[in-house]
């Protein structure tokens, strides 16, 4: 036990309750882009509408239900980003395939041309 002078009141720790969740995100910058740049079948502005709800609950103070918007709002812009990065890409792809055998194709149909033509030659002769 301290018997100095001069003592030093200290309020004893609070032990309440742990500290609150975070609120949660809203994800409103990502549905903004989605909806702007890559509105693939009308997600991105699902996404906003989403993210827009979350943010309204997470003001007026129901995490629950913000918690749920946000939810929604994520998925929602998972899906836009991910059906406007790869539909291009595989369209992309299909080209570049669609090229390749159409090239392939064409070479086999000159050869088969320039043989039936010289032999057309021969008989003339």
């Amino acid at each position: 036990m301290d018997t100095s002078y001069p003592r030093e009141e200290r309020p004893p720790p609070k032990r309440g309750s742990p500290p609150a969740a975070p609120a949660p995100r809203d994800h409103l910058l990502w549905a903004i882009f989605n909806t702007l740049y890559m509105n693939f079948c009308c997600l991105g502005f699902v996404a906003l509408a989403f993210a827009v709800k979350a943010r309204d609950r997470k003001v007026s103070g129901d995490v629950e239900a913000a918690r749920h918007f946000s939810s929604k709002a994520r998925c929602y812009n998972a899906l836009a980003t991910a059906g406007s990065v790869l539909l291009p890409l595989l369209l992309g792809a299909l080209i570049v395939t669609g090229v390749i055998h159409l090239s392939k194709l064409a070479q086999e149909s000159v050869g088969f041309f320039t043989y039936q033509l010289s032999g057309s030659d021969d008989e003339d002769q």
